[in-house]
């Protein structure tokens, strides 16, 4: 090898070193730990002996699959997603387009839709958990100026999933937002010209030439937003604790209350399984929104 190649390559290895120790100290170890813990019945009291745990193998996995409150939270989850993602990605891509076709105020919307995003997630549910309160909240107070009894948002088993979707949403969907927004920028005008000179509407160059210009930037915006959707927990942490009678818990609320239980090898099989769900998923959405060739 050219001595001056050689040195690039130890001078590199050397910067790299830093963050490869750290890496592996904070993040490999940890994540091949918990795997390694996933097959074993560790609890916290078995912290200060860990090599005296017994090795159960598959069993945290089978006794997930068959918990009826395991089963409820999945269930959960999957309503995350399903309501979450398209409501969140339209919006983003609704608003982006709005603030594409104005001139003047599109730094004001801009940063107005954007703000949530970078708001204490603690902060915004409590304020929301006051506005949706069923005596008292501003919501259920508007309503009744118009004649309309507001129920129990966060109180009722049919309405608190959809109410903490309608709030992440409303969150959210800022981020994707100035990703479509960016994504805009790129679509040729002289293709959209065209296109209105001979005669296609509105609708029809928006879905004939915008939509599958933007089909890479839909697919990170469904990956990136369907993460965040099954790692749901914040929002019910702070709005419901997951009630009420576990309609809003979520895997990832799950995961925490059995590590809080003590329950390490079981939290670290659940934790697993979500990321297994995450990979499977994400692998499903590359087929499915690739550009195709």
């Amino acid at each position: 090898m050219d001595p001056t190649r050689r040195q690039q390559a130890v001078a590199a290895w050397v910067l790299a070193l830093p963050f490869m120790a750290l890496f592996l100290v904070f993040t490999a170890g940890p994540v091949l730990a918990s795997l390694g813990m996933s097959f074993t019945d560790m609890r916290s009291t078995d912290v200060r002996t860990p090599f005296g745990v017994n090795f159960v193998g598959i069993e945290n996995y089978q006794e997930l699959l068959a918990d009826p409150l395991f089963r409820k939270v999945t269930l959960n989850t999957l309503l995350y997603l399903l309501l979450g993602v398209p409501l969140t990605m339209g919006v983003a891509l609704a608003a982006a387009v709005g603030l594409n076709s104005i001139q003047r105020f599109k730094g004001f919307f801009r940063v107005s839709f954007y703000l949530p995003v970078v708001t204490s997630i603690v902060a915004v549910s409590v304020v929301w958990k006051f506005l949706l309160r069923e005596n008292g909240g501003l919501v259920n107070t508007v309503l009744g100026w118009v004649g309309i009894s507001g129920p129990g948002w966060l109180d009722s088993t049919t309405l608190a999933l959809p109410t903490l979707v309608v709030m992440a949403v409303w969150r959210n969907f800022g981020t994707l937002m100035v990703i479509f927004l960016a994504a805009l920028q790129t679509v040729p005008r002289e293709l959209l010209e065209a296109a209105e000179t001979d005669g296609a509407s509105g609708w029809a160059r928006f879905r004939l030439i915008t939509l599958p210009i933007l089909r890479p930037t839909m697919l990170f915006g469904a990956v990136i937003t369907s993460i965040g959707y099954l790692q749901f927990f914040e929002e019910a942490f702070v709005m419901t604790k997951g009630g009420p009678l576990d309609a809003t818990r979520s895997i990832t609320f799950f995961t925490f209350d059995q590590w809080g239980y003590g329950n390490y090898g079981y939290a670290s099989a659940a934790a697993y399984l979500l990321f297994l769900a995450i990979v499977l998923l994400t692998w499903v959405q590359f087929r499915l929104l690739r550009e195709k060739d």
